[in-house]
């Protein structure tokens, strides 16, 4: 057993709760270096605290969460509020000194996201990493490690999509990720868009130019008494961009989509080189689709994609039987071992969680793809 380290939770929804159950599941890591323990939570909401009366370890339930930032009991805090509430909370954090794991997008808009990373820099004790979950699949990370060993060769193009059809249902009623004064001017993408750019950012393909395709397909949805209230979000974005691999350029394209008739929520990663290609999506799991150019004694010199079967394990070990498959909740576990360990000093060079400055790179690349689309030309980052 690692550490003991103390969790605190600002903010105690769907997230909230999420992390609360991956905690709990702790014991399924072998070897980690760090052991959490939630101990803290603040809402607002009474019964969303009311739901955490069921965890044994939690001692303190506030609703004021500049309480959690006193307790010098609490070394970690996980914050899921809204993207409106990211910049105030997430500086008072800093200048607490308080670790934390941040919820994407940090910060409603570019602005906001640089002001955090400069009160950071200004501070460089404080660890902070900003969520993203799904690179942690074992199939995700399979296709990185392909990618990474250069057997895909120069890159001819790559695609990474997050799309799920939660949107498509005309009569649900109104929240907050439909309102751009809590979601942000940048919608979908302020949803979304962190999950899309985690992994190119990290292989160092981040856009140098941007064309994108918004499109708000909702305008009213029912307020609290039924009437129409105004839907003022884009519910979709397609970008697509130039970046570079090696030196060479070649075409990245980014779907981030709320209404996408037929998905889920389906995370997909395609990249083709000159020597091969590779293929992920969370709608078959355990599916690793891997392109090559083979020799075959009967079909001759043909083109081959063949599927890899993946099991349970990705960059952190756990008992859990590699015939098995992952899910969502597993790669929550993972994305927590992940910032608890490099929070240790003991990550390594295992993939780990997005950083400050890259959750900075995705605000300019969506603050691009407004520019982009309100012009209806590419804009250059």
């Amino acid at each position: 057993m690692g550490k003991t380290v103390n969790v605190g939770i600002i903010g105690g929804g769907l997230m909230g709760k999420e992390i609360t159950a991956a905690i709990a599941r702790w014991p399924a890591l072998i070897d980690h270096p760090v052991t959490p323990k939630l101990t803290a939570v603040c809402d607002i909401n009474p019964d969303a605290l009311a739901w955490f009366d069921r965890i044994e370890s939690v001692t303190t339930k506030v609703t004021d969460y500049r309480d959690l930032l006193a307790d010098d009991s609490v070394d970690v805090l996980y914050i899921a509020v809204r993207h409106d509430l990211h910049e105030q909370i997430y500086l008072d954090a800093v200048a607490a000194g308080k670790d934390f794991l941040a919820e994407k997008p940090f910060g409603i808009d570019l602005a906001a996201a640089e002001r955090i990373v400069a009160a950071l820099r200004e501070r460089p004790e404080v660890f902070v990493r900003c969520s993203s979950e799904i690179p942690f699949f074992p199939g995700a990370q399979a296709a990185i490690n392909v990618i990474r060993s250069g057997a895909l060769g120069r890159i001819i193009e790559a695609s990474n999509y997050f799309c799920h059809s939660s949107d498509l249902d005309t009569g649900k009623a109104i929240n907050w990720k439909r309102q751009r004064e809590y979601c942000g001017e940048a919608g979908v993408m302020n949803d979304l868009g962190m999950h899309v750019l985690h992994v190119p950012i990290r292989l160092g393909w981040a856009p140098s130019r941007v064309f994108s395709v918004l499109q708000d397909l909702v305008p009213t949805r029912p307020g609290p008494d039924g009437t129409p209230v105004a839907c003022d979000t884009y519910e979709n974005a397609t970008l697509h961009c130039a970046s570079e691999h090696e030196g060479e350029p070649f075409p990245l394209t980014l779907g981030m989509k709320r209404v996408d008739p037929g998905q889920k929520n389906t995370w997909s990663l395609r990249v083709t080189g000159m020597s091969g290609g590779v293929e992920f999506s969370t709608k078959n799991p355990k599916a690793l689709w891997v392109f090559k150019v083979g020799d075959d004694p009967v079909l001759g010199r043909e083109q081959i994609w063949q599927q890899y079967d993946m099991g349970s394990q990705s960059v952190y070990p756990t008992v859990t039987g590699g015939i098995f498959e992952t899910g969502f909740s597993d790669a929550i576990l993972q994305m927590w071992a992940a910032f608890l360990a490099e929070r240790a000093g003991e990550a390594g060079d295992r993939f780990g969680c997005v950083t400050p400055e890259e959750a900075l790179t995705s605000h300019r690349v969506f603050a691009a793809a407004l520019r982009a689309h309100e012009s209806a030309a590419s804009v250059e980052l």
